[in-house]
This record gives C-alpha cells, structure tokens and sequence, in this order.
C-alpha cells in the first residue's frame, strides 16, 4: 500500500494522476494533509505546491537510500514513484524514462533491494546543500548494504557517514544517518562509539518515529553489551526502553518488528530469571511469525523458546527439557547444515548440552550421552578450532561438562575425555583474553580430576600439582565469590589429600 499526503488543492489533481493506471487507486491511499498529518515511512510521499516531497523512511520499508528532496509534480513522475513504493519497478523504469537522473537512482534503489551488484559511481548529484548530504549518505549506504564486489572498508564508510553527519540539512536527516551509522559500528562491536551516536540523536531527533527506531537500535547495542555479571542498571534501562519500542510498534501495525522486540524481551527477562514471562513473549512472537508466514523468523523463536525452557528446566524444572529438545529440533527444520551451517552447529551445541542434563532412568542414559556426542561433534565439525577458536573453546567446555555426566564407559573414562576438551578450550581461553571463561574451565579440569582413577598408585604427584596451580590461578583471575569459594574448597581438599598421603 501507497499512501499520498496532499495538500487540499491538489486532491483532485493527484486523484486524476492515479486514475490514469488501471485499478491503481485500489492500493493507493490519498489524505488530506489538514486531516492527518504525514507518517515518517517509506510507503508514504507528500504532494503539495513544491512538488512530490519523500518522507523519511524510519518504517525500514525499503533500503536507507535517498532520493532527491523534491520532484516535479508530474504524473509519469508521481506514478513511477508510486509503482517504486509498490515494488514493481519495470513499470516504473518505463515512466522515469524522462529523467535520467532519478532514472539512475531509482536502478540503484532496486539493486539494494534484490542484492543486486551495485556501483557508487552510478551515484548522481546537483549543487543544491541536500544533494551534497544525500551524496555522502549514499555513498556510504551502497558501501555498507551493498554488494559492491569489494569487502567493506570500514575506515572508508566511517569516513562518508561522519562527512553526511556534518552535511546532514536537518535534525531529522542528521538522525537517520546516525542510525545507520551506529548500525555500522554495531556490526564492528564498536559498541560504545554506537551508543555515543544514538544517545545524543534521540534528543535531536525531531519525530517520534525517529525517536523510536533511535531507540530501537540502542537496545540492540545494549542486549550486545549483556555479559557476566550482568549490570542491572544497564538491565533496566533496556527493559524500560524494549517496552518502549514494543507499544510504539504495536499502536503503529508494524508487526514483524513487534515480534522481534518480543524475542528480545524475551532473552532479557530470561537473564533476570522471569521464565513464565520470558516463554510468554516467544510464544506471542511465535504466533506472529506464523501468522505472517516468515518461517526463518519463526526457526528463530523456536530457538528462543528452546533457550528459555532448558534455563527454566535447569532451575528446578526438569519438565520442560524435552519441550526445550522440541523447540530446538523444529528450529533445525529451516536451519540445516546445507542452507545456515553456523545456527545448525550452534543449535546442536545447545542440543548436546541438553541430551547430558535431561533427567532419565538408567537405562536409556547411554541413549542419550550418545546423541549428545553426536551433537557435540556436529558442532565441532564448523567450529573449528582455527576458524572460529571462541566458540571452538565454548563447546568443547561444554562437550566436556557432559562427560562427566555420561554413564560409566567399560573400556574408557570419561572423566579423563573430559580433560582432553577442557585443555582445548584452555588453549584458548587465556588469561589476558577471556579470564572469566578460563576460570570456569580450570574450576570444571578440577572437579573432573578428582574422579580419574590411576591404575599404578592412588596418589598422583603430578595431576595433584596441577590441580593446585588450577586452584591458585582462579583466584588469580576473577573476584567473583563464588568462584574463588570454589577454589578455596578445592585447595583445602587438596591439602589434606596430600597429608593423608604423607
């Protein structure tokens, strides 16, 4: 749908204009200016006495590109516009055959939208101060969401979105570069240089729309900005804004993005331990994405949901695991090795952890220690250890937390797998770089050691100097009480393992 806002002496005029294409009026909408006043979105156009004037698009529409600020009203103009709105652009090819120069951007426009290779110097400009902006906007939008054939200069782009910045006419434009600027930086995990470009663009920002989606991409810098120990304050802030940016998308009928904000509510009432509240969100989400046939978006809360019932499950509630294996198996119906190879491994990592925790009789517990280490394998076999070493120690942490919930093997022991995987992960989990992962790791080789047999003698001089130095490096890493307890615990065993051997 196509909605034109005009102004009341030009109604009659512009109704004609669409009347001239068949039936084109039945997915235009025409408003009179002095009834309602113009919607910041991409759908929308405004006609008056300067001619066709273009919202700016904070509805994500179509692709952040700008055209010129103002166009003649001239009906093979307005109706190529309006078929651009409506996606179909062969039509609208055919009627901006006139102007070359719109001709050019709209082509620009379509490759942005499809996927389509793009090349900046197709980019067209005049002399006027919003073109010198729009230029340096472009430039740098075909350049971030385009394929131009050339990976991404980031110190390039983040040269154009500063220079647009500074040429930016208004507040208003000034404010949408700064969104997709701060998208950029988000993708770079600068994530404290986005949120020093969104806070201040939401108190210049002129419309509420604007204010909202400024808004909404600040969230997403501070769900990526979440880690142990979790900051409450950063906490609140962003359920306070989250719930902000779900009413204002719910009273607009944007739909899709409601249910992304969902998920996002979700994971964070998750992190403070709201279960009931968290499953409610996804399953609202659920509901959406099925309704609006969007089948990735849907694998997405499945995911969502799986994550959430194995953290109720594993607080008390071990009903929900196999809801929790469900969620995750339906999630693996769109994402398969062939078509999203990384969500295919990283949802048989979550799988592998769950098949080792979920409760069962004695019997079937060999079934599922080995799906879990067919899990954990098809996991590993993308993550490796070269490409992708962060996840790579993450899961073989994780791989060997199972083992050591694995039955007892006749011919091998578990727990002494379980140290193989916890060096890996130590490998890379160093002390510089991650020293809270490596001391839960070092925590987890302690606990394992304590239950390895060794066949010539019951005291091993060398694995007890190993697990001391372990113990001692722990409290050298974090400040976290319970962790150092836990080492604590584990040196003073140790002790007196070692006068008890005297």
């Amino acid at each position: 749908m196509c909605t034109l806002y005009v102004t009341p002496e030009l109604l009659e005029q512009t109704k004609s204009i669409i009347e001239r294409e068949y039936r084109l009026g039945e997915v235009v909408e025409m408003v009179d200016m002095l009834q309602a006043a113009p919607r910041s979105s991409g759908s929308c156009m405004i006609i008056s006495a300067k001619g066709i004037g273009l919202a700016v698009d904070w509805d994500n529409y179509q692709p952040p590109f700008l055209l010129r600020e103002r166009l003649p009203l001239v009906a093979d103009t307005l109706l190529g516009l309006v078929y651009v709105k409506l996606g179909n652009f062969e039509k609208a090819y055919e009627l901006l055959a006139g102007d070359q120069n719109l001709l050019s951007d709209i082509d620009l426009l379509n490759r942005l939208q499809n996927g389509a290779p793009v090349r900046t110097e197709q980019l067209a400009a005049d002399y006027s101060e919003f073109d010198e902006y729009r230029l340096l906007h472009n430039s740098a939008i075909l350049m971030h969401y385009g394929d131009t054939g050339q990976a991404p200069d980031f110190d390039k782009l983040r040269y154009f979105y500063r220079e647009a910045l500074l040429a930016a006419p208004n507040d208003e434009h000034k404010a949408f570069t700064a969104k997709h600027y701060a998208t950029l930086l988000i993708d770079y995990d600068d994530l404290e240089g986005a949120e020093n470009i969104l806070i201040p663009a939401i108190q210049y920002a002129l419309s509420e729309d604007a204010k909202m989606e400024l808004k909404a991409t600040l969230c997403a810098v501070w769900l990526k900005k979440l880690s142990v120990p979790y900051d409450q304050a950063l906490l609140a802030n962003l359920k306070d804004q989250l719930w902000a940016v779900l009413q204002y998308y719910e009273k607009s009928g944007r739909t899709l993005e409601v249910g992304l904000i969902l998920l996002d509510a979700a994971q964070v009432a998750q992190i403070c331990e709201s279960w009931s509240e968290s499953l409610g969100y996804v399953n609202r989400a659920l509901a959406i994405f099925e309704q609006e046939e969007q089948p990735g978006l849907l694998a997405n809360a499945f995911m969502r949901r799986g994550t959430t019932l194995y953290a109720w499950g594993k607080n008390g509630n071990p009903q929900f695991y196999k809801g929790a294996i469900e969620s995750f198996q339906e999630a693996l119906k769109v994402f398969t090795r062939e078509d999203a190879p990384a969500v295919f491994a990283e949802i048989h990592h979550q799988l592998g952890v769950i098949y080792s925790e979920i409760p069962s009789e004695v019997k079937k517990k060999s079934i599922w220690a080995a799906v879990s280490s067919t899990s954990f394998k098809e996991a590993l076999d993308f993550y490796t250890k070269e490409q992708y070493p962060y996840e790579y120690a993450s899961i073989c942490n994780n791989f060997g937390n199972a083992m050591t919930k694995y039955p007892d093997a006749i011919h091998s022991d578990n727990h002494e797998k379980a140290l193989f995987y916890y060096a890996e992960a130590l490998d890379i989990r160093t002390a510089a770089q991650y020293p809270t992962e490596r001391a839960v790791t070092l925590l987890n080789y302690i606990e394992a050691c304590w239950y390895i047999g060794d066949e010539h003698t019951d005291f091993n001089q060398a694995r007890f100097e190993d697990m001391v130095r372990k113990a001692e490096e722990v409290k050298t890493l974090v400040s976290d009480q319970t962790m150092l307890a836990d080492a604590e615990t584990h040196l003073e065993k140790l002790a007196q393992l070692q006068k008890t051997n005297a």
